[in-house]
């Protein structure tokens, strides 16, 4: 390992697992070393899942403190998998777990839970977390923060494309094939609707492979009122979360009457459809869309993205280099490098911040050294 390895720390808006990635930045190309996938204790993901505006402030720091843990331990494990010892490892970027997203409030914010002390502590590493807050400082909306490791990874200089990260929330990232600058915003939904709707329905966590929103078709009209939420046709920039989109936005949805295999595929294509508008507007005769995230792995959606895109070529981000599970750990392991080397970490035409600037505090490890 060289003095440019590091560790991204990514849980989602699913917070299925928290996904660790051992990165390798020594090179122009950054390449992934190692992975580990670190399922996040049941109790722990329902309370997560469970926070709203009115959780008491004692939950709220009880989720972080345990999350601290588990990030910790999902460090150590992605080191053990890896035969790598700590003092080989400059930093680690961790997102830590989104509990509220508040980009246009009068004082806009935004928190995330994960106690970066405690990760420093028992690992014995820095630590780079808090990524989203010095955005928001700087006018912007903290999000997405992806679309400057997608440009650094995945831009060509022949072709216009575009990644899609498919989580709770799907982003997009422009990447024009010129001078043209990098834009980015969140589309909305992405498998945050379908995985409630899952759950509701006794379906499981999630729909495996879309198998389920395979069997119907989608009801245009139900289609027609769920795309005609205000936030679908806001410019960008902009950005959203489980606050917006969850059960409530569901309930308020006007679902009643209609079978619940056919309200999955309307779901899914409302997914697809509004990651096909956004393309469509951002980035004209765009012709390659790679996707990652855990929607990569839903085989209707990518199909309906292909049925929405045609002429672009819809692929996973693992015919380019990274497995789509890991592309977020590794960015923010790269973000984390950005932030030691005094590099802004965000493009003010994504996010709408007044400048370009460093992202994310330091959180020093060595002293006591941790359990590593």
């Amino acid at each position: 390992m060289g003095p440019r390895t590091y560790i991204g720390l990514m849980t989602g808006t699913s917070m299925d697992a928290v996904d660790a990635a051992l990165v390798d930045l020594n090179d122009a190309v950054p390449r992934l070393v190692a992975t580990h996938g670190s399922p996040l204790p049941d109790p722990l993901r329902q309370q997560l899942l469970a926070v709203h505006a009115g959780t008491g402030l004692t939950e709220l720091l009880d989720l972080d403190a345990r999350l601290g843990e588990v990030l910790a331990n999902a460090a150590t494990e992605l080191l053990d998998r890896a035969g790598v010892a700590g003092s080989q490892v400059r930093a680690i970027g961790s997102h830590g777990q989104t509990l509220w997203h508040a980009p246009d409030a009068e004082n806009r914010t935004t928190l995330q839970a994960g106690d970066p002390n405690r990760i420093a502590q028992r690992t014995g590493i820095t630590v780079v977390a808090d990524f989203r807050r010095r955005d928001m400082a700087a006018g912007g909306q903290g999000a997405p923060l992806a679309p400057a490791f997608h440009r650094a990874f995945f831009a060509s200089a022949t072709e216009r494309r575009a990644v899609v990260n498919i989580g709770g929330i799907a982003n997009i990232t422009c990447l024009p094939a010129d001078a043209t600058p990098v834009t980015g915003f969140d589309t909305g939904p992405g498998n945050v609707l379908l995985d409630t709707w899952c759950r509701q329905q006794g379906q499981g966590n999630y729909d495996a492979d879309g198998g389920w929103a395979a069997q119907a078709n989608a009801d245009p009209d139900l289609l027609a009122r769920l795309r005609d939420d205000p936030y679908f046709r806001r410019s960008p920039p902009k950005s959203t979360g489980r606050e917006y989109f969850n059960a409530q936005w569901l309930a308020g949805a006007g679902l009643e009457g209609h079978a619940p295999a056919t309200v999955q595929a309307t779901l899914a294509e409302l997914t697809a459809g509004t990651i096909a508008d956004a393309l469509h507007e951002a980035l004209p005769r765009a012709e390659r869309l790679l996707v990652c995230g855990g929607g990569a792995r839903n085989w209707d959606l990518m199909q309906r993205l292909g049925r929405n895109l045609p002429g672009v070529v819809v692929e996973s981000t693992a015919d380019h280099g990274i497995a789509p599970d890991w592309v977020e750990a590794a960015g923010f392991a790269w973000l984390a490098h950005a932030t030691l080397q005094g590099q802004a970490g965000n493009i003010p035409e994504v996010t709408g911040a007044d400048s370009p600037v460093p992202l994310g505090g330091i959180y020093p490890g060595g002293i006591g050294q941790g359990q590593r």
